[in-house]
């Protein structure tokens, strides 16, 4: 390894105590150049000493905020270090290796920059592990560990192909579509097309044209045949969304076209195939709507022949560490970013909130914190003002109790996963002894 030469130390035993670091690291002179690269750079990197010192670090690296939001540059410009960053370089062979880095300035006696050292821990088999670990907690594009998910995964296969009309209950946010989306793909059907329609979205006037289409001259301005989304489906699936708010005149169409497989467009006296699968979801308290008269008893039962409930995401907080790192990685994905990570605080907090708006909302709030956060990894300040401590829950709304155990365990389980499993560094990052971690693992089943 190439490196210069520092006054005052043997260039032999410094050089000695950087290649037994596990941790690549690297130093760089005011213009950038790499001055020297430990044995664990190359091993990772693939790239030799000898073909690394004295170029460019951009050109050595190849990672995808270099030259735009470059962390040893902004070192080396303010002077001081830098946060640990998750980012992927690029590997002698091309391919793309996940490193987490951290940067810090060096100076001469004077107190002058001198120039940069950078410091990078190959992430590949804790992304290969955190890979394996949430592939089981995967269906279609649902993800989550918890029971009622796991009862719901269960469920699905046989719901999809059974071919039956599905009745998919939750609170706004929870997926619904997603779900709708899965049975439509685990179904013979899967060829067709998947047809959705909000039905609380579309005025009552255009409604009925919207879902069973209309003939010309059916009304002023109809100057040709329009087909509906229930024609659009044919073959496939049609997914009614918050069905609970179609009006009453329209459910009595709908009944008689899941009753006898025909409808008749707006306008027209000709009776048509309706040659597809329904699947209805909603929010509403159905029960309560047919109570008061504004939901048909007869459509209730006839799409409720199967009925899935989504949990909402307070009643399965031990999935939103496995939605947090998918929301982060789908965001840095199409941003073109590295994946940034939620640091302890923040995460605590995505924990305790209690997610009115549900999944959706939990999306959003990282959205809005990457865009806060600049590159850093997501602290308590960058999250939306809403899941701020102080301000806690919406208004009029109460916090439900939380449960510390399943904390604890969440906390423990994310920890593993970042330390690749290696009890030591988990024990290490939680504060608390290996015996202690050992026990605690045990307690909560996650020693297999």
């Amino acid at each position: 390894m190439t490196q210069s030469s520092d006054e005052g130390a043997s260039p032999g035993l410094t050089e000695l105590i950087l290649n037994s670091i596990t941790e690549g690291v690297f130093t760089v002179d005011p213009r950038m150049r790499i001055v020297s690269f430990n044995q664990a750079a190359q091993n990772i990197t693939g790239i030799s000493a000898s073909e690394a010192v004295g170029q460019k670090c951009h050109k050595i690296l190849r990672a995808g905020i270099c030259g735009s939001s470059c962390p040893l540059g902004s070192s080396m410009t303010t002077g001081e270090p830098g946060l640990e960053v998750d980012v992927e370089i690029t590997g002698a062979d091309g391919r793309l290796i996940p490193v987490r880095i951290r940067t810090a300035v060096l100076r001469d006696g004077q107190g002058e920059v001198v120039g940069g050292v950078e410091t990078f821990r190959d992430l590949s088999e804790v992304h290969h592990l955190r890979k394996r670990l949430t592939e089981g907690y995967t269906f279609c594009d649902l993800k989550g560990k918890s029971d009622p998910m796991r009862q719901l995964f269960r469920i699905l296969p046989e719901a999809a192909l059974s071919g039956a009309t599905v009745l998919i209950r939750g609170e706004s946010g929870t997926g619904k579509e997603l779900v709708a989306r899965a049975l439509h793909d685990l179904s013979a059907r899967h060829e067709g097309p998947f047809v959705a329609v909000n039905c609380a979205a579309i005025p009552e006037a255009l409604m009925e044209s919207e879902l069973f289409g209309h003939v010309r001259g059916a009304f002023t301005g109809a100057d040709r045949d329009r087909q509906g989304r229930l024609g659009a489906a044919k073959g496939g699936t049609l997914f009614l969304d918050e069905v609970g708010d179609l009006p009453l005149g329209l459910q009595v169409k709908l009944l008689r076209a899941l009753d006898s497989g025909e409808y008749s467009p707006l306008g027209s006296n000709v009776s048509r195939k309706a040659e597809v699968r329904v699947v209805a979801a909603t929010h509403r308290d159905l029960e309560a709507e047919m109570a008061r008269g504004a939901f048909r008893q007869d459509l209730y039962y006839r799409l409720n022949v199967v009925e899935l409930k989504l949990p909402p995401l307070r009643q399965r907080r031990e999935d939103i560490p496995i939605l947090v790192d998918h929301f982060l990685e789908r965001l840095a994905a199409e941003r073109g970013e590295p994946v940034r990570r939620v640091n302890q605080a923040a995460m605590a907090r995505l924990l305790e909130y209690a997610w009115p708006g549900n999944v959706r909302e939990l999306q959003n709030a990282l959205e809005h914190a990457l865009v806060l956060a600049q590159g850093q990894a997501v602290d308590l300040r960058h999250l939306p003002e809403a899941l701020h401590p102080a301000l806690g829950a919406h208004p009029g709304e109460t916090q439900p109790p939380v449960n510390l155990e399943q904390r604890e365990r969440a906390a423990i389980e994310q920890a593993l996963d970042m330390q690749g499993g290696h009890r030591g560094r988990t024990a290490d990052a939680l504060g608390i002894s290996p015996t202690t971690l050992w026990r605690k693992m045990k307690k909560y089943g996650l020693l297999g």
